[in-house]
């Protein structure tokens, strides 16, 4: 796995062992960057399950002015701190060693411009971190949330919760949902 444009273009970044984490490959990111590439220069970009930190590293290379990964392994938080530092991108991040929701408390920002989650396929955890999000006062209309998930995850709930896809871009196994909040009715 490499970083694909930027800053940090073609260097190579670690992965945790096992198989707890899956990076999304370089061509599935190369593809979700082609979409979001007008609204990552200046973003502020949050990294959800973040594993490696691969995704909210190339939004650090290409220009995101700050990013913040979670990730409750310890493991996958020790090489995302190893891959900030090979990159040089650690002044703009902040790690945060922790489950999803909690971390998305512990964000003190006006507004988030870009969320990316990749929650473990099965898990069920969606849900939960869309209520969160949900309460967050920094995720507002404007903020696009990417969910990477199987291709058949079913995702009805998110009407109910406020939110709207807005786009879906479906691979061969998995897709990446755009999701907004919908505004005020």
């Amino acid at each position: 796995m490499r970083v694909i444009a930027g800053k940090a273009r073609s260097l190579r970044l670690k992965t945790p062992a096992g198989t707890e984490v899956r990076p999304t490959t370089d061509r599935i990111k190369e593809t979700l960057f082609n979409i979001i590439q007008a609204q990552v220069p200046g973003s502020l970009f949050i990294d959800l399950f973040a594993g490696s930190g691969g995704i909210g590293i190339e939004a650090l290379s290409r220009g995101a002015r700050y990013a913040y990964f979670a990730d409750n392994s310890t493991e996958a938080a020790a090489c995302i701190r190893d891959n900030l530092t090979f990159t040089k991108l650690s002044d703009n991040a902040a790690l945060l060693r922790q489950d999803a929701a909690l971390a998305l408390r512990q964000i003190n920002e006006k507004e988030a411009d870009i969320i990316f989650m990749d929650p473990p396929y099965q898990s069920g955890c969606e849900e939960g971190v869309f209520g969160t999000l949900r309460e967050m006062p920094y995720v507002t209309e404007n903020t696009m949330i990417i969910l990477e998930a199987e291709v058949r995850k079913d995702m009805d709930f998110l009407e109910d919760m406020g939110f709207e896809v807005v786009r879906e871009k479906k691979y061969r196994t998995n897709k990446h949902v755009f999701i907004r909040k919908r505004g005020k009715l």
